[in-house]
This record gives C-alpha cells, sequence and structure tokens, in this order.
C-alpha cells in the first residue's frame, strides 16, 4: 500500500486524531482495539485503519459521552469491531456489527463503573437506533448476586436463556436478558423507556429490572451491555 497522504487522512486516521485530542496516546488507542501500536500508526503513514473504523466510530462517540475508563472502552471496541474474513471469504461470526440499518445488522454497546454513574448515556444510541430501525434488544446486567431477587438460573429470571449467569469471584453476578434465539426486546419500547428516564441507560434498566421483580429497590448496576440487531439473518 503507497503511503498515506498526511494532508488527507482516512477515516481511521482522522478518528484516531479525535481520541488524542481527547487526552489518548497511539498506544493507548491500539491497546482499546486490542492491536499493536504499531498498526495505529500506520492510520496515519500507510493509510491502514478501514476494519477498525466501526470500533473507532464508537470509541469516539463513547469518549464525547464522557466515558474515560479504558477497560470500558476496549469492550465497546471489541463490540464493535468490523466482522473478519474467514478463509474461505465468508464473514466470521463476531458481534457488534456497526449498523442496524438493514436486515442482519447489529451493533453493541458496553459500560463498567464509571460510565454506569453517569448513565451510560454512549449506549442510548445502540437502542435508538435500534427502535428507530425495528429491531431487537438484548441485555447483561451485573450486580451483586444479593440484589437479585430470584436466584441464578431462574425461568422467572432469565427464562429460556441457556447459561444466562455468569457468578464472579467479587461476589457479583452477570445475566442476560433476551437474546437472538428468545427474540430479544422490542427496542422501540426500551426507546422509550431510555427517553422517559432523560437518556440514563442505567436507571432505565434499573427500573425495568424493580418493575419486573427481578432486583431489589436499591440495586447498584456494576456493568451493562447493550445487544441490539435485525432480525433477517441466521444469526
Amino acid at each position: 500500500m503507497s503511503p498515506a497522504d498526511p494532508n488527507q487522512p482516512n477515516e481511521a486516521a482522522r478518528l484516531t486524531q479525535q481520541l488524542i485530542d481527547h487526552g489518548y496516546t497511539k498506544r493507548q488507542v491500539a491497546g482499546m482495539l486490542g492491536r499493536d501500536a504499531s498498526l495505529v500508526s500506520q492510520f496515519f503513514t500507510k493509510g491502514k485503519g478501514a476494519s477498525m473504523v466501526g470500533a473507532l466510530r464508537q470509541l469516539v462517540r463513547a469518549v464525547r459521552g464522557g466515558e474515560r475508563d479504558e477497560e470500558t472502552l476496549s469492550g465497546i471496541a471489541e463490540a464493535n469491531t468490523s466482522r473478519r474474513r474467514t478463509r474461505t471469504g465468508q464473514k466470521a461470526r463476531v458481534r457488534g456489527k456497526d449498523t442496524v440499518g438493514e436486515a442482519g445488522g447489529s451493533m453493541a454497546g458496553r459500560a463498567g463503573r464509571q460510565a454506569i454513574r453517569s448513565g451510560a448515556g454512549h449506549l442510548a444510541p445502540v437502542v435508538h437506533e435500534t427502535g428507530r430501525a425495528g429491531g431487537r434488544l438484548a441485555f447483561t446486567v451485573r450486580m451483586k448476586a444479593d440484589q437479585y431477587i430470584y436466584s441464578a438460573g431462574s425461568e422467572q429470571d432469565s427464562g429460556g436463556i441457556r447459561r444466562g449467569f455468569v457468578p464472579r469471584a467479587d461476589g457479583t453476578e452477570e445475566r442476560t436478558y433476551g437474546s437472538a434465539g428468545t427474540g430479544g426486546f422490542d427496542a422501540a419500547e426500551w426507546s422509550r423507556r431510555v427517553a422517559d428516564h432523560h437518556g440514563d441507560v442505567t436507571e432505565a434498566m434499573k427500573a425495568w429490572l424493580v418493575e419486573t421483580g427481578r432486583a431489589i429497590a436499591d440495586a447498584d448496576i456494576q456493568y451493562l451491555e447493550v445487544r441490539g440487531w435485525i432480525p433477517g439473518e441466521n444469526r
């Protein structure tokens, strides 16, 4: 590939520069993307990085929304990395394609403790865009085990989802609500829920957990993942 024109950087370089302008180094950006720092440098010098554009867009969106935790940002990037091709030329089955505008499209976002405290606002676009596209949603929630009403694996908590919970050494549990296999939740309804909470996805999720009898009133969400998709492709 020929050297990139420094006066006309490609989209990967432009998005990376925005992260740099927010105080991150190229090495930190590479860490979020799960790639070597030399690749990020080549966004600028060799015009590489097309497969990273989707993840970089979501990173910029999250950082602009106030997210600073690198672990959370890494999760966001992982969920939005463009699919690699297999040896036969087929798209690898990796969750997180950065579009929900057509059947089979999907997008996702994650929020750690720091973003949770500020309402996980960078997750709202996942909910709203999927809702506008007539899609479905699934969630993963982490809280202290004793803040859930039902025991792990209960049909009343997350019925029909195999392996829908993950116990952790720190006394928390991750539980999954909705999936492509079970049909997920109506994203348009969840878009209204999030709007009713002024874009605070954390509070919208907590309210739903309490309203449906799944969590105690003073539950403290520590991690939240939202996955949106448009039915129409074998997932």
